[in-house]
């Protein structure tokens, strides 16, 4: 995998064959998995600062099709005006990018879906977009708690146990799956 671009509108952006999103909110570890899925470290900017992604940052795989980081929703550690002009921002592109096979939601496997993830499901269903759930932070999750919180996570996403991908950027859990999931959407 390796870095194209960045830019603010999905205008300024090199068409694509077949693309998949990666979006979430602030600090759920975006780019730790961009990393993950490319088996670099440093591929993509990790910060410990939410709100650190502030662009529209498309990746090139190996294999095939591109992969598109989008800024985090929610919290972030950026100037009101900058944090306004992302929702049109990520709106746009969802709704307008050609290419587009899958947006993979990211939540936290450790807190659970917020109320803005549920909003971000609830806005993907109704523009008919294909979508993924993807639970980051696996490894955070005590393994005598994890039966339980994924059957949590997953009623609180109205999905089925099994819809939900579990991943570990730092352990490396469900990646493997996960970046076959990725290429089987590229086509």
């Amino acid at each position: 995998m390796t870095f194209v671009i960045s830019g603010d509108h999905v205008d300024k952006l090199p068409p694509t064959e077949a693309e998949v999103a990666i979006v979430g909110r602030s600090n759920v570890g975006k780019s730790s998995l961009v990393n993950a899925l490319s088996g670099r470290r440093k591929l993509a900017h990790v910060s410990n600062t939410p709100g650190r992604t502030r662009l529209l940052n498309l990746f090139r795989l190996d294999e095939g099709g591109s992969m598109m980081d989008l800024p985090g929703y929610g919290y972030a550690a950026a100037p009101k005006h900058m944090r306004d002009k992302w929702g049109a921002m990520i709106e746009g592109y969802l709704l307008e990018r050609e290419g587009l096979e899958m947006v993979v939601v990211l939540v936290d496997g450790e807190i659970g879906p917020t109320k803005l993830d549920v909003q971000m499901l609830e806005w993907l269903r109704s523009h008919d977009l294909p979508h993924t759930v993807v639970a980051t932070k696996h490894d955070k999750v005590k393994s005598s708690k994890r039966s339980k919180r994924k059957q949590e996570l997953a009623e609180g996403c109205q999905l089925d146990v099994g819809d939900v991908v579990w991943v570990s950027a730092h352990k490396g859990v469900g990646i493997d799956r996960l970046r076959g999931l990725i290429l089987r959407w590229l086509g």
